[in-house]
């Protein structure tokens, strides 16, 4: 087999200015212009996950997708969950994962609701069989100028889907983990060097990475990792659907030594990596990927 030639990460992807676009909240990857490559077409697996069954929260787009699809090349039977918004992206990940020849599970449904959590790990264990990976991935990111713009509503919504969610659903999973399993959290660079406009979000980004590493210590006498993921400026529906500015947009990822923003394709060796056993020795780790930024 010929080597494949060497990339320069810089012109690896589009790079700004992009075009003004918006989209309701929570948006569609599908809409985005240009579209976020996810490894639709580039991801190879290597039979790494083989036998493997996975819920990954936000599996419809963004580093959710990425993984799932990356887990389903692997040979994982992967479960995602998402909101009903998002069925039209869900589909295409359902139809990838099938094409892969693995058992994909959709789990529509809004995870503020502690007792939808506990059904999906149900679902996805009586579906699949068991629950050896937990991607915890779903977030809500609402930009707001000044604290005073943030409303309770906003507040209590940013803190369920980010922190509550992913309490639930991580407490409700671990009677089915076993010696083994993996847990990983898609924290952010937020966590580390938070943006002015982002407070809410940021919050719970630093707190997911505290959950991560306390978790870690608390686990690992069972034999069962917790790692995060911490991605800076990432192309996903987050960014078109009010999570950030127009002028924030256009100029997406500029700011990086790298020169763009990075795709949710060039995150999906990551989470792969976190959860395959050749990554034994690694819990309560955080693995950035941020374009040069430096965190964390």
């Amino acid at each position: 087999m010929a080597a494949p030639a060497l990339r320069d990460p810089r012109e690896a992807y589009a790079k700004p200015p992009f075009s003004s676009q918006s989209q309701p909240f929570p948006g569609l990857a599908s809409k985005m212009q240009p579209r976020p490559d996810h490894g639709e077409t580039s991801y190879k697996g290597s039979g790494r996950l083989l036998g493997r069954k996975a819920l990954i929260t936000g599996g419809d787009s963004g580093m959710g997708r990425a993984a799932a699809i990356a887990y389903a090349r692997e040979g994982a039977d992967v479960a995602i969950s998402y909101l009903p918004d998002e069925e039209p992206d869900a589909r295409e990940v359902v139809d990838l994962i099938q094409k892969a020849g693995r058992r994909a599970l959709a789990l529509p449904g809004d995870i503020r609701d502690e007792a939808h959590c506990q059904r999906m790990i149900e679902e996805t264990v009586n579906a699949l069989g068991g629950l050896d990976i937990l991607v915890n991935n779903a977030s809500r990111q609402q930009q707001r100028a000044a604290l005073a713009e943030i409303s309770t509503d906003d507040f209590d919504a940013t803190m369920k889907t980010n922190l509550y969610a992913m309490f639930w659903i991580t407490k409700a999973a671990l009677p089915h983990l076993k010696p083994g399993a993996t847990i990983i959290q898609t924290t952010s660079e937020q966590a580390y060097d938070p943006s002015e406009n982002l407070v809410d979000y940021a919050m719970t980004k630093a707190a997911m990475m505290s959950f991560t590493k306390s978790l870690a210590k608390q686990l690992a006498p069972k034999g069962i990792r917790v790692n995060g993921v911490a991605p800076g400026p990432i192309w996903t529906p987050l960014q078109v659907s009010g999570g950030a500015t127009q002028a924030k947009l256009v100029s997406f990822g500029a700011d990086t030594p790298l020169g763009r923003p990075g795709q949710p394709a060039e995150l999906a060796s990551i989470y792969v990596q976190l959860a395959a056993s050749d990554a034994s020795y690694a819990t309560g780790q955080i693995y950035g990927a941020s374009g040069g930024g430096g965190q964390p």
